[in-house]
């Protein structure tokens, strides 16, 4: 069996060598016969009819402050110009990008321009970010994660945006503001309920699941549980020796926080304000991983697991939704025809979560006038119309509800992106603290010991993690 690469070993040079470098998140994957009840309810979701049923939401509010802020006066922002830093200059998605913001600029009623800046990915807006603070060049939209924004905006140079989202004027009417997905509005609001950021769209962590193979081992219907999906991880390891064939585990926190959620816990204490990593919960989740493990029904790989989920190497694969092209690509080389789908993160009680993963865009406090110009833009991006224009072609899943009906053709032809988008009820955001780019690198190291260490070691791996995200986020602040 293979095993992870990482070994834990975080030193105090580690600590602070991190502390205010934001989220170098796992990247978003690179631009990625069933049962007769199971491919009648995969049909019936393609095909349905005029429209698209779109998630019930069973989430709790967002938790931004609830202050009204002062009326906004529109000024006169004719010959306005706003400088947009993105990750978005190539194929489809660029195209897409291009033509949003040339369509904006030749009509919005204000005579605003956005120049967009492809900066090419997250780390080096981050340092661009960081090296504009000394120079003064900074941009007045941009694109980060939410940590990073919050870290930023814990600097003083961003705009909350409270103060636009709610506005008569320039903000979302009430009926607006619900029809944004819950999970990914929230998921830019930081502990004190300030909105750092505004999502432009979204992708999620999930199970990829092959259903042909499942059915041909015995299995008539995807698990609903975790002590389902071991049985059916154990029997797959079995069909392959042991080498292979169960689950492939990959401890970065982009998938080991899906499984603290579905588990019941957030890893966070009660108020939201700190972490807590030693919960019974947590312990529950870090056993079960070890089970998997030492059991042979998990394994890891050196890269991207697509091939071995294509070859029927892999039963479960954990992955964003935006490497679900590439994942078709990939039975297309290997020249399967097995029936896949995606599947949330499961408790032991049944319950589903996924990690909410949005592409977040922040207005820096340059000037009134153009922190306001900004924010029409974004605005902009939110509307239902162009929300389906950028989802069809970047692959993501809208952050309004109401864009959903206009991607049925879209839906059609990716089932997997359909079942995908079902989940979008249970999305879960990761925490939006400064702190968070580097506690997720201990989680990472952490659950590489757990793994490859002993059962009875796990507490004492959980209280480190624990003490070291404590004094991570003591240094860098709320």
């Amino acid at each position: 069996m293979k095993k992870p690469n990482r070994i834990f070993s975080i030193t105090t040079i580690l600590i602070f060598s991190l502390l205010f470098i934001a989220c170098k998140a796992d990247a978003e994957t690179i631009d990625s016969e069933t049962s007769a009840a199971v491919t009648e309810r995969l049909e019936s979701e393609i095909v349905a009819t005029e429209t698209i049923a779109q998630p019930t939401i069973a989430q709790p509010t967002p938790k931004a402050t609830t202050a009204v802020p002062t009326p906004i006066s529109l000024p006169d922002l004719s010959g306005e110009t706003v400088t947009f830093w993105h990750i978005w200059g190539s194929g489809a998605r660029g195209e897409a990008m291009t033509a949003i913001i040339d369509e904006f600029n030749a009509a919005n009623q204000w005579g605003i321009t956005v120049e967009p800046v492809d900066m090419g990915f997250y780390p080096q807006i981050e340092d661009a970010m960081y090296a504009g603070m000394q120079s003064g060049e900074l941009p007045d939209a941009v694109i980060g994660y939410a940590n990073a924004l919050a870290s930023w905006h814990n600097m003083g140079i961003m705009t909350n945006l409270n103060t636009y989202f709610v506005d008569e004027l320039v903000g979302f009417t009430s009926q607006e503001q619900v029809d944004f997905f819950p999970g990914t509005l929230s998921g830019a609001v930081n502990p004190t309920g300030e909105r750092i950021g505004l999502p432009l769209s979204q992708s999620s962590y999930v199970l990829f699941y092959n259903l042909s193979w499942a059915q041909a081992l015995g299995f008539d219907l995807p698990p609903q549980n975790t002590q389902e999906l071991r049985q059916q991880a154990c029997a797959a390891a079995a069909a392959t020796a042991g080498d292979t064939g169960g689950i492939v585990l990959y401890p970065g926190a982009s998938y080991v926080m899906p499984w603290i959620y579905a588990f019941g816990d957030d890893a966070l204490t009660e108020d939201g304000l700190d972490y807590d990593f030693t919960t019974t919960t947590l312990h529950e989740v870090a056993q079960f991983w070890k089970t998997l493990w030492d059991e042979d029904c998990a394994f890891a790989t050196e890269t991207y697991p697509n091939p071995e989920f294509a070859t029927r190497q892999a039963l479960f694969v954990m992955s964003s939704s935006a490497g679900l092209p590439h994942q078709t690509e990939a039975m297309v080389a290997a020249g399967s025809s097995d029936v896949w789908t995606v599947l949330p993160f499961l408790g032991p009680d049944g319950a589903q979560a996924v990690n909410a993963a949005s592409q977040y865009a922040a207005v820096v406090n340059n000037s009134p006038e153009r922190a306001l110009a900004a924010w029409l833009f974004l605005r902009y991006f939110t509307t239902p119309e162009v929300q389906a224009r950028w989802v069809a072609a970047g692959d993501y899943y809208p952050v309004r509800m109401s864009a959903v009906d206009l991607l049925k053709s879209y839906a059609k032809e990716h089932p997997q992106w359909l079942a995908g988008l079902e989940l979008l009820d249970y999305g879960h955001a990761e925490p939006a603290m400064p702190s968070w780019g580097a506690v997720r690198s201990v989680v990472q190291d952490t659950f590489d010991a757990i793994l490859t260490g002993a059962p009875e070691e796990i507490p004492v791996h959980l209280i480190q993690l624990n003490d070291l995200a404590t004094e991570i986020k003591a240094q860098a602040g709320p």
